[in-house]
Order: C-alpha cells, then structure tokens, then sequence
C-alpha cells in the first residue's frame, strides 16, 4: 500500500510538472478567431480588426498576412511583439461585385510555435442600396 501511494504521489508529479511547462516559444493567441459583419450592401466598404497576444515566451513576428480575394486588405504591426504585449490586424472588405454569403480567411504567417493561424471575416451581401432622391 505505501509503495502504490508513493507511485501514485510520484505520477501526478510529474502530470503536474508537463502541464505546467509550455512550449518555448512565441505564439499569437486571437481574442476572436471569425467576425460576422452581418447583412452589409454591395458597394460597402467595412472592417475589422482582429486583436492577439503573444502568449509565448519569445519575441513574435508577423512575416505575412495572405488574403484569397483582392477585395480583402490587411495591416499589421512589422515590427516584434515581445511576449505579453497585445497586437492588432486591421482587415478591411470591399463588397463592390459581390452578392450573397461571403467568407473570407486570412492567413497569418508568423514565427509562432504553429507558424500558420487563420482568421476569418463572414457577411451577408445584399443587392445596392437604391437612392431615395429618384
């Protein structure tokens, strides 16, 4: 019995020991993964920005940001962002020529621990807004 408690006692040591170490590193933790913009109308330019720390233990850099349509931009901060410190990336959508559920994804390219992060932009796009002058 006393042999089985002092196993017992020594596995959850060591449980507590893996669990408390993380992975060294920088590593860029979203507050937000996906924005809905909702129902926007064609012709509407919106954006969002996307707020992230680095949760790691190392300076994190952001080396690209990928888009899939040239009706998506991004801005982001090119230099370091030193562990703890909070970032932002700046999408913006331009809904001219589109119609209907739209989903855009953005890569993030970083020296994270998982080097590649997505972030997503979602919206509902209705037909132009008629003038009511006419």
């Amino acid at each position: 019995m006393k042999r089985l408690i002092t196993v017992f006692l020594f596995l959850s040591t060591v449980g507590w020991a893996q669990t408390e170490t993380s992975v060294p590193g920088p590593a860029i933790t979203f507050e937000e993964s996906t924005y809905d913009f909702g129902d926007i109308y064609q012709g509407d330019k919106v954006e969002h920005v996307f707020a992230f720390e680095n949760t790691g233990d190392a300076p994190l850099v952001i080396t690209n940001v990928q888009v899939t349509c040239g009706c998506t931009a991004t801005e982001w901060k090119r230099e370091p962002i030193l562990p703890g410190e909070k970032s932002s990336i700046k999408v913006s959508f331009n809904s001219a020529g589109k119609m209907s559920r739209q989903t855009k994804v953005i890569t993030v390219v970083s020296n994270s621990v998982a080097p590649l992060n997505q972030i997503k932009i979602v919206t509902n796009i209705l037909p132009p807004k008629k003038d009511s002058d006419s």
